[in-house]
Formats: structure tokens, C-alpha cells, sequence
């Protein structure tokens, strides 16, 4: 068990961020308010903030001493909130403004890592006048369509053949106006948490459907979340370093979750970094944390600790 302990009154007022105006607003308040009534248990004085477009004159006028961002999507872990909360000199869990929005930015965060010679698979960006059958030639089938900045594979569509490769991005550019393509990797997610610094057990993640949609990862009962992940110590070291690696390369700090893919030949791939991982019965940071002793409660308090320690910047 764990011996991690942090006077509740150091954290002065503070402000747990959630709801907001992205579509993940709902998962957003699954998350906020499970850190919120963490935060109350331990005797943190923390107060729920539905983060609305008055959202910097609301953190003024109540004068909070730093902020949990249980925030998601758009406005959220793109580097916006970082920003007003930087402006304001509120401390906030996280990581900054430019990793945030790196982060959130799968094209950029992908050129990162590749530019550092990390693996992440090829992509391309599509709009309405792709040619399917140039995009399919290139990459592959199946394949997978994304909105570049959007969170919780909503607007994601697996695509099998080319006709179906243009209602996807339709599907997509209701998200976002910047939708990108890559290949549908079918050999397992695996997931890595990442908290001070240091990488957490792997997760691997099974789901019934074609691939690991929104339902799967919040709703439905017969996602099989595996831990241990069925890896090899070896292998288990060598994704954890990955992981380390891509969340350092990008300049995130506090806390956050590395997902990969791995092919049938066992090579690993990056895929995506959540800044602000869920914090709800399905989520992997909790479940994977707990496997070393560090319960729900203890992982919020380990979240906002952090915020004592080091100042706020981008």
C-alpha cells in the first residue's frame, strides 16, 4: 500500500473544472464530479465548476487557489483553459499550453514523435476531394478516419473499402474541419498511464465491436480490460520507455495516458496522448494505478499535489 500523504489545506480553494462546451461535455462531468467528491472526502476545500464562456470572470470573482482541469475535448486539453489559467496565475493539474495542444493535435503530435524517430504509423489528411482510391492504394484496408482534434474516438469511422472512405470524413468534419486517415491496425490497444513521471502497468483493452469506439469506453460492460496486459516483462519495459518517452517528447508533465496500437508482428505504434485521461469507472488511469496500491482518492490528490510542487507555465 501506499504511504502518500498531503495536508488537505494546502491546496487553499480550489476549483475542479468540468462540463464544458466540447463534445465529451458529458464524460466531462462523470469525471469532475468523481475528482470532485474525492477532493471533499479527503477534506480539500474544492468547489464543481461547469466551464461555460464566463469562465474567466467566474474564476476571478470566487478567487481560487489553483484548479483540477476534469475537463475533455475541445476547449479543454487543446491548451484554451491552460491559457486563461496562466493569464489568471491560477496553478492547474496538467500539462501546459503548447503540450496541451500538441497533444491534441494528432497530425502535430505525430510529426513530433516522427521527427524524434519515434514509431507511429503514416497518415493523410482528407477533405472532400480525395481521391478514395489513391488514399486506399497508399495506406491500405482497412482503415481508420478521425477528426484531428477530438477526443474519445467520437467521429471516428473504421473503413473497409474505398467507397466508404468520403461519408467518413463527412462523419468526421462534424467534429472537427481537419480530418486525417490511417491505417486500422487490428493486433491489440495497449495502453499506458503515466503519473509523476513514472509509467504505469499496461492495460490491454478488448472490445466486441470493430474497434474501440465511445460506447466501449465508457458504457458498455463487455469492454475487457486486461491487467496484466499478457506482455513479457521485456515487452511491458520496452512500451512503458515508449510511452515515457512520446509524454516527455511532447512536454507534458503532472499526469496522462499513452495509447498504442501493436501489429501482428509485435512492433508497437504510437497513436494517441490524452492530456486529461477520464476519470470515471471505465478508465484506465485509475485501474491501472490501483494495480500498485494507489487507490481513486489517493490518485486525485497525487494529480493536485503536483500543483504544490512545480509553478505554472507552457
Amino acid at each position: 500500500m501506499s504511504n502518500f500523504t498531503v495536508d488537505p489545506k494546502a491546496f487553499g480553494k480550489v476549483a475542479v473544472l468540468m462540463g464544458g462546451m466540447s463534445a465529451e461535455r458529458e464524460i466531462s462531468f462523470m469525471s469532475g464530479n468523481a475528482t470532485l467528491e474525492a477532493l471533499k472526502g479527503a477534506g480539500v476545500d474544492a468547489h464543481g465548476i461547469d466551464v461555460q464562456w464566463d469562465i474567466v470572470s467566474v474564476l476571478s470573482q470566487n478567487k481560487f487557489d489553483r484548479a483540477f482541469i476534469a475537463l475533455h475535448g475541445k476547449y479543454a486539453e487543446d491548451g484554451l483553459i491552460q491559457g486563461v489559467l496562466e493569464l489568471l496565475k491560477i496553478p492547474y493539474t496538467g500539462s501546459g499550453v503548447l503540450a496541451s495542444a500538441l497533444a491534441m493535435d494528432k497530425v502535430r503530435c505525430k510529426e513530433f514523435w516522427m521527427g524524434q524517430g519515434l514509431p507511429t504509423l503514416p497518415y493523410e489528411l482528407l477533405d472532400e476531394n480525395s481521391d478514395a482510391e489513391h488514399i486506399v492504394e497508399k495506406l491500405g484496408l482497412p482503415l481508420i478516419v478521425k477528426p484531428v482534434s477530438e477526443g474519445s474516438s467520437i467521429g471516428v469511422t473504421k473503413v473497409n473499402n474505398a467507397e466508404e472512405l468520403m461519408p467518413a470524413v463527412v462523419t468526421a468534419r462534424e467534429y472537427d474541419d481537419v480530418v486525417m486517415v490511417e491505417p486500422f491496425i487490428q493486433g491489440g490497444d495497449y495502453d499506458v498511464s503515466i503519473l509523476e513521471d513514472k509509467a504505469y502497468p499496461v492495460i490491454k483493452i478488448e472490445t466486441p465491436g470493430e474497434f474501440y469506439d465511445y460506447q466501449a469506453k465508457y458504457f458498455r460492460d463487455d469492454t475487457r480490460f486486461l491487467l496484466p496486459a499478457g506482455l513479457t516483462e521485456e515487452e511491458e519495459k520496452q512500451l512503458q520507455d515508449l510511452a515515457l518517452r512520446a509524454f516527455q517528447t511532447i512536454g507534458c508533465r503532472h499526469w496522462g495516458r499513452v495509447d498504442t496500437l501493436r501489429d501482428s508482428k509485435g512492433q508497437f505504434w504510437l497513436m494517441e496522448l490524452n492530456t486529461i485521461p477520464g476519470l470515471t469507472s471505465h478508465s484506465l488511469v485509475p485501474m491501472s494505478v490501483a494495480s500498485k496500491g494507489i487507490d481513486f482518492n489517493e490518485l486525485i490528490l497525487r494529480i493536485l499535489a503536483q500543483t504544490l510542487e512545480s509553478p505554472s507555465r507552457t
